[in-house]
């Protein structure tokens, strides 16, 4: 079951340096770091700096937030050199889609053929 509370929130404390992780990139309102337990031989996370539990872009700044995950994922793709062969970017909501943390986040992934969905 995910936890919402930020105290006890694992993504919040890999931002806060309380966690040691492999960060890839940051900038003001997000981070990047490795998955520690990867689904894809390339297989990262974008974790937005601010503790937001659902997708519900219910402002402005929501939308430009979920924007900028997309954009830094697709960036951080090319840099992980999958840029070519392809990625899948996924940004899972709630305990039905397989979400395990309640902290937004977009997972990154590629190197190898990912099976198809559906």
């Amino acid at each position: 079951m995910p936890r919402f509370e930020k105290s006890n929130c694992v993504f919040c404390r890999i931002i806060a340096g309380e966690l040691k992780s492999d960060i890839l990139y940051q900038d003001e309102d997000v981070v990047v770091v490795r998955d520690i337990n990867p689904s894809a031989p390339i297989h990262l996370l974008v974790l937005p700096r601010a503790h937001i539990t659902s997708l519900r872009a219910e402002s402005t700044e929501g939308e430009r937030l979920l924007g900028h995950l997309i954009h830094v994922g697709s960036e951080v793709a090319q840099r992980e050199g999958v840029e070519q062969s392809g990625y899948r970017l996924i940004l899972n909501s709630g305990p039905d889609s397989g979400q395990e943390i309640a902290h937004v986040h977009l997972h990154v992934l590629g190197g190898q053929r990912l099976s198809r969905l559906g």
